[in-house]
């Protein structure tokens, strides 16, 4: 048998018992939240039919889909002809002719494909929530995966802008709820950008504005400005853009910027964040959302809100994001459902939460109490005794392997576990435990009969 190295597959990692235990605590409270806004659970598959992912997300986008090589004989289908000419770039590319699948590239696009072909089951507004692993060919880094989890809120059949300043209000309240401290909402609206690209003489390259605003985290001001002028932007109305976000004064910025442009789609864009900055006040939020103009959000979907969140705390990017698209649904034949949606990034979110220390102390408790037995004949009431604690709701553990009783001590030390209930003739006879705390070494009998509900307070 040939030996085989063990090894993960770049972009990916393990979650062992630790990290699940956080990564489950983190989609709780998310969970949690979304079903407080009214929202309910949806899972799609794994993989869609490739033509439903692709021109989606833009260039860039399609560029970093999964493929899924078809099964069997995958050649058996492609004619000599169609494999020439692929092999010359004559026609459509090779990966086109045996690929018909791929993993789903973020959780939106199947939401438009399961409405389409589910619209006359479902009540609209559809509000759905799901939490789901996607792929992406990215370039692993910081933060950044190959296969990894989105938490994904949505309404799908409503324009109302109340709908972003609930999904503000969620950001708001699970970030919140989570512990972070210092994190804000960028808000804009991608019915500014291209009349801004117009605005800059960028008219031919309106798209190419909005790919390159989009990686101002990654590049910069200069970088930014850098590009934008090597495809014609007028650096003098570029320099004047930029000077006004250096502005601290939200007021004046926001008089200053929505005088740029006359444009019709431009004013509207204006009017809509307006109506939601005044719709964020009664939800008691207004404080941490702030309108960023250079927040471009790259997919192509979306058409009005965008929103992505970023935490002070420590150095990393967007720990969420989202927006609104119009009309996602049309592309599977169905006109007229605008939707609107956030994602949490999972796994960013737990890099930093493990960076800051906000998980709870007892995150890693695998159970309440551990029991030590000091000799075989006290089995059969070991069990009678575990078998109370669990239907009482207490999680306990039978330490079965014979040895020191330091042993015991230390895996109940590594797995959290706050008592151990020392369990001998005496305590049989009794019909009670000694129970040890960990930390302390603290002991005292406990009669059986109250011992669950001991526990259950002093936990």
């Amino acid at each position: 048998m040939q030996v085989v190295k063990p090894s993960l597959a770049r972009g990916t990692r393990d979650f062992g018992p630790e990290l699940m235990a956080k990564r489950k605590y983190i989609f709780g409270v998310i969970e949690t939240v979304f079903r407080k806004y009214g929202f309910m659970p949806l899972e799609t598959p794994a993989m869609e039919n490739l033509s439903t992912l692709t021109g989606k997300y833009g260039d860039e986008g399609d560029r970093l889909i999964f493929k899924i090589i078809n099964s069997g004989d995958y050649l058996k289908d492609v004619s000599d002809e169609d494999f020439k000419a692929a092999q010359s770039n004559q026609s459509k590319s090779f990966t086109g002719l045996i690929s018909e699948k791929a993993l789903r590239y973020d959780l939106t696009v199947p939401l438009a494909r399961y409405v389409s072909m589910n619209r006359h089951a479902l009540v609209f507004p559809f509000k759905r929530y799901q939490i789901q692993p996607v792929w992406r060919a990215d370039r692993p880094q910081k933060g950044r995966y190959r296969e990894f989890y989105q938490c994904d809120v949505d309404v799908i059949g409503s324009d109302s802008l109340f709908n972003e300043a609930e999904l503000v209000s969620i950001y708001v309240e699970v970030f919140k709820a989570l512990g972070f401290q210092d994190f804000t909402v960028r808000i804009n609206n991608r019915k500014l950008l291209v009349p801004l690209a117009n605005w800059l003489g960028m008219n031919a390259n309106a798209s190419d504005f909005i790919l390159i605003l989009d990686k101002i985290d990654k590049i910069g001001v200069n970088g930014v400005m850098e590009e934008l002028v090597g495809l014609g932007a007028d650096a003098k109305k570029l320099a004047e853009f930029f000077r006004l976000l250096e502005n601290d004064n939200r007021i004046d910025l926001w008089t200053k910027f929505s005088s740029l442009s006359q444009d019709p789609e431009f004013q509207k864009g204006i009017q809509e964040l307006d109506t939601l900055f005044d719709l964020l006040k009664p939800f008691g939020v207004e404080q941490y959302a702030h309108f960023d103009p250079t927040l471009a959000r790259g997919l192509d979907y979306y058409t009005g809100t965008i929103l992505e969140v970023v935490t002070h705390e420590v150095s990393m990017g967007s720990i969420g994001g989202g927006g609104r698209y119009d009309n996602l649904t049309g592309i599977f034949g169905v006109d007229g459902l605008t939707g609107v949606g956030v994602s949490f990034g999972a796994e960013r979110i737990l890099d930093v939460m493990e960076q800051l220390q906000l998980f709870p102390h007892d995150i890693l408790r695998s159970c309440d109490v551990l029991l030590y037995l000091f000799g075989d004949a006290e089995f059969d009431y070991a069990a009678s005794v575990l078998r109370n604690l669990r239907a009482a709701g207490c999680k306990a553990e039978l330490y079965v392997d014979a040895g020191k009783m330091k042993k015991a001590f230390a895996y109940a030390e590594a797995k959290a576990i706050p008592y151990v209930a020392l369990i001998g003739e005496k305590e049989k006879e009794a019909n009670e435990v000694m129970l040890k705390n960990v930390k302390t070494g603290e002991q005292s009998p406990i009669a059986l009969e109250i011992l669950a509900s001991w526990l259950i307070n002093a936990l």
